[in-house]
């Protein structure tokens, strides 16, 4: 059974189990080619008696690495392994999806606790760069981590150039360079991004919970206390009870911060769209209908209160065009359009 854990939060595991002294592994996906359950750089957390936290896809081959997991803690060593998913009938046991992965499994991660405990600390302190798992073959193989902050990716010795570097910081993806004798797997550390709800009603409330699972760390404003209830949003939401265009100016916004309006009244919307709509957010969304959305815009242009330019980075209406009704399917289109923005840069 996969304890479930978030991308953001393995690398805060892996620090809590080295501290602890619990023997573990750490499975890494160092290549994924062709239709996988998941990409390069997927990671789980392995307890020698087998309890898994974390991901790599599931099904065969995250059994067969549970299975090598377990025989590394036994044995001490870390390993290296190929998986194909070849299989040629339906019935076969080996997946017949196509793809191939390379498996890191890393029983020794008390030998690299500096490179994990930096990584926690950076994200818990909002800061990115780059996380480079280096392994040379060898009986048994060398695995080699070590940590860049983004202001000392100059620094960084390696396979990989400053501007690659830079390239899967910005891109937010994994990549693995190879020279004859070593490959280096470039993990680009992020903090979560931050999802500010302008509103907790049932649109609100339905969003929060639907962006928890996708690793937003959420916070709810409303001037309304019942709709800021904590009891009313999943664990580790933060709400926030106060006007709220003052709460949004008081938020500190940057390149990793998402805001979504939906509160329960178009005056209400447009007061919290003017106090965001010039700050550094990555998006800013605002539910309405056109005329409702027309309306808007042609006031704070009208005030001098936005541009043009400006006013077109909202995503209003708000959503992908999916036809949502319901709170929870509205939610839903929304989510999906988060999604598009922070792994396309835009909705296609």
């Amino acid at each position: 059974m996969t304890d479930s854990i978030s991308a953001s939060d393995i690398h805060q595991k892996i620090v809590d189990c080295i501290k602890a002294e619990i023997s573990f592994a750490m499975i890494v996906v160092l290549k994924a080619e062709g239709s996988t359950p998941l990409k390069t750089g997927a990671k789980a957390l392995v307890e020698a008696n087998g309890r898994i936290w974390g991901t790599i896809g599931g099904g065969a081959v995250e059994a067969e690495a549970q299975r090598q997991a377990v025989e590394a803690c036994r044995l001490g060593e870390p390993l290296v392994f190929d998986f194909k998913m070849e299989g040629a009938k339906r019935s076969d046991a080996t997946p017949i999806c196509g793809g191939a992965m390379r498996i890191l499994v890393d029983p020794c991660a008390v030998q690299h606790k500096e490179a994990y405990v930096q990584v926690a600390e950076a994200l818990a302190q909002g800061q990115r760069g780059v996380l480079l798992t280096s392994v040379r073959p060898g009986d048994p193989v060398q695995v080699t981590l070590t940590w860049y902050a983004e202001d000392d990716l100059t620094s960084c010795q390696g396979l990989a150039d400053t501007g690659s570097l830079h390239s899967c910081l910005t891109k937010e993806t994994c990549q693995l360079f190879t020279d004859n004798m070593t490959e280096m797997l470039v993990e680009p550390i992020i903090p979560r991004p931050r999802l500010l709800i302008a509103g907790g009603g049932h649109v609100g409330q339905a969003l929060a919970r639907q962006a928890v699972l996708v690793d937003f760390a959420v916070a709810v404003i409303d001037d309304r206390e019942e709709f800021t209830d904590p009891a009313l949003f999943p664990a580790g939401v933060e709400t926030l009870c106060g006007d709220i265009p003052r709460q949004l100016a008081d938020s500190p916004m940057t390149k990793g911060t998402y805001v979504v309006i939906v509160t329960r009244g178009h005056q209400f919307d447009a007061e919290a769209l003017e106090v965001c709509i010039r700050r550094p957010a990555a998006y800013v969304g605002m539910i309405g209908s056109k005329r409702k959305v027309a309306l808007i815009r042609q006031s704070l242009l009208a005030s001098g209160k936005a541009t043009a330019e400006e006013f077109d980075r909202v995503h209003a209406p708000i959503g992908l065009a999916i036809g949502s009704v319901t709170a929870a399917e509205i939610a839903a289109s929304i989510v999906a359009q988060l999604i598009a923005v922070r792994r396309q840069g835009s909705v296609k």
